[in-house]
């Protein structure tokens, strides 16, 4: 009896054993923090150009402004092209007029990838950015991008 009751036990608990999804991307995280001279400010370094940075402790836009990302050819060469959602596309235009001169600063994983300077407002919700990896990079770290950014905005709207 004991026997049966302990196979039954082990048999319900099992089912309610839920596992992650597994994965096929690289999880790809990025914020973007304003540069800072505020006593509270972190310093961060670019990978390649040896750049350091002080940027505020608080993310101006976070992983879930993005709605999508493309990899695109500008005069000066192949770029990010972040689309930011319509309430971050809203908010951010605030901040970049507020904030010209200032550059802002991708972290990705938390690690900073690239910086650019606000020289204007921006107001169609698309941030250009160059990033600190080889262009041979780009294409699976845009794939990587777009995946997570999926993920998240799938997260956000089952919250609503």
């Amino acid at each position: 009896m004991r026997a049966l009751f302990a196979f039954f036990a082990i048999a319900a608990f099992a089912g309610c054993e839920t596992t992650a999804p597994k994965r096929d991307y690289t999880p790809a995280v990025v914020d973007f923090f304003l540069e800072s001279t505020d006593a509270r400010a972190v310093s961060v370094t670019l990978p390649n150009s040896g750049t350091k940075i002080s940027i505020a402790p608080a993310p101006a836009l976070m992983a879930g402004d993005i709605a999508n990302v493309e990899l695109m050819q500008v005069d000066l060469g192949r770029c990010l092209m972040f689309q930011l959602t319509p309430t971050a596309a809203r908010d951010f235009y605030k901040v970049s007029v507020t904030n010209q001169g200032r550059r802002l600063v991708m972290l990705l994983n938390g690690a900073a990838f690239g910086a650019r300077r606000l020289e204007g407002a921006i107001s169609d919700g698309a941030l250009l950015m160059f990033v600190e990896v080889p262009d041979d990079s780009l294409p699976t770290l845009v794939a990587n991008l777009k995946r997570t950014t999926a993920d998240l905005q799938r997260a956000i709207a089952k919250k609503k």
